[in-house]
């Protein structure tokens, strides 16, 4: 879909018994129904292969190949073909055969450690960190890389994209901050989840807001709109972790005592480091969001725009294509054998 935003002509070849779920993860895609088990269904793919740029897999280890649609299979019809294979756990390992989920992956890859406190479990954000950003994004990088390649070269390569080695690369930064100690392996005593300054509070109505006064600057400038420069319990002592659980429950006392809206009218704009916590259909009604069309409705269904943009515009993506809608026409053009004119629609 990422792909596919950004302006990629993108076939997508679908079991013949999947569900036509119109699913917004279709959009701006063609979709062609195949079995690949089957001469007629390979020889469709194979057709398709021989003017494309890249080919998605998402199968366990070793099933394309079973096909007969491996990378050496593939590379003998398109040299310069980039070949993405999508896994959780990468196409070797101990674990490279094990059946998994998202929740699954970053857990082993240690970026599920610091998703909660101390006397909680800690809490898998929905496919965020490694479904989409340790897989599709990672994998993604990898085929644009594949392609410039392929363009100077003429060679196409085989992208490894793993969900466990994805979500541990977006660990870097932690572990940078865990070499100066601002970090460690203990939930419930780092800079993110556990200073006073950093922190998502309760309002008064129940609702939620978000700190991030790291900077002195801004944290001085949180004491000042508090009223709290002068107070004994914060002046010169943002970082004396020792007094950092009183600030806290000070600070959520205070926080507790207005509204979300009340605390966003005070804070928003400012360099506070500041947001309201917001559900996805809230924030496609938030002032900001709505300036920038961040989000927008089609066919009732909520939905978030492409990113990132070019040139300062936004883009709207295509449609979300029934399954199966573009079979025969892609058919009779491979069948005339002029597969290059299926890339022209």
């Amino acid at each position: 879909m990422h792909l596919a935003d950004l302006g990629a002509d993108v076939i997508s070849v679908s079991r013949p018994q999947e569900k036509d779920t119109k699913s917004i993860l279709y959009r701006g895609k063609r979709s062609v129904v195949a079995d690949l088990k089957t001469a007629e269904g390979k020889r469709l793919v194979e057709g398709l292969l021989k003017d494309a740029d890249v080919l998605i897999e998402g199968m366990r280890p070793g099933v394309m190949e079973r096909l007969g649609l491996g990378p050496e299979d593939c590379h003998r019809i398109n040299p310069r073909l980039v070949y993405g294979r999508m896994t959780g756990w990468g196409q070797e390992g101990p674990l490279a055969h094990a059946a998994g989920h998202d929740n699954n992956y970053i857990s082993v890859s240690g970026a599920l450690w610091h998703s909660g406190q101390p006397d909680t479990p800690p809490l898998t954000p929905f496919a965020a960190v490694g479904d989409i950003g340790g897989g599709a994004m990672y994998l993604a990088v990898g085929i644009l890389s594949g392609v410039l390649n392929a363009r100077q070269t003429g060679k196409g390569t085989v992208i490894d994209a793993a969900i466990v080695d994805g979500s541990a690369h977006m660990l870097n930064l932690l572990l940078k901050a865990q070499s100066t100690g601002h970090v460690n392996d203990e939930r419930g005593t780092s800079i993110h989840d556990s200073s006073p300054f950093y922190q998502t509070y309760e309002c008064a109505d129940g609702q939620y807001i978000t700190l991030g006064s790291i900077e002195p600057q801004f944290y001085a400038l949180l004491l000042n709109m508090l009223g709290l420069e002068q107070d004994d319990l914060f002046k010169d002592r943002q970082w004396d972790r020792a007094v950092w659980g009183a600030q806290r429950a000070r600070l959520a006392d205070i926080i507790r005592t207005k509204s979300q809206a009340e605390w966003q009218t005070l804070f928003e704009g400012s360099d506070v480091c500041f947001g309201v916590v917001l559900s996805p259909s809230g924030a496609a009604r938030h002032p900001h969001n709505q300036a920038r069309g961040v989000y927008f409705e089609r066919d009732g269904v909520l939905q978030a725009s492409p990113a990132p943009r070019f040139d300062g515009k936004a883009y709207t993506p295509g449609t979300v294509a029934a399954l199966g809608q573009h079979t025969k026409e892609i058919q009779e053009a491979l069948a005339k054998g002029d597969a290059g004119a299926v890339w022209l629609s």
